[in-house]
């Protein structure tokens, strides 16, 4: 699974008593509803986002994760975390971030009969 957006917030990377290591990444999508997404980064993928900043564009690839706890009362929880374990910069240029096709593939003659389209076609000589 992925995340796409923008950083947020990098946390410092914090270290247990354990050895364990863990660090915290906010991302916020961008769409009608923006998301701010928690992702944790753990172990030795603390490091991978050392080479980004707060507003960069991102995607990120991550794991769901679940668990079940049993409370002291005997009430069962679940808690779910998303772990991320790679990182990429995303290649954004604001004119044209919103178009689906470069503009350099998009057709700007648009025939005006279907029998100009027809016969546009007719001039190829492709064997398909």
């Amino acid at each position: 699974m992925e995340i796409v957006g923008k950083i947020k917030l990098i946390s410092e990377i914090q270290t247990f008593d354990s050895g364990f290591r863990k660090r915290e990444v906010v991302i916020t999508t961008e769409e009608q509803y923006p998301q701010h997404i928690l992702v944790e980064l753990l172990g030795d993928r603390v490091d991978i986002i050392n080479s980004f900043s707060v507003g960069e564009d991102v995607k990120i690839s991550i794991n769901l994760r679940g668990r079940e706890w049993v409370n002291p009362q005997g009430e069962t929880k679940y808690f779910n975390s998303i772990t991320g374990w790679r990182v990429e910069k995303l290649m954004t240029t604001p004119s044209n971030y919103n178009s689906p096709v470069p503009p350099s593939f998009q057709n700007t003659e648009t025939p005006s009969s279907p029998t100009a389209m027809i016969q546009e076609d007719e001039d190829d000589d492709l064997p398909f």
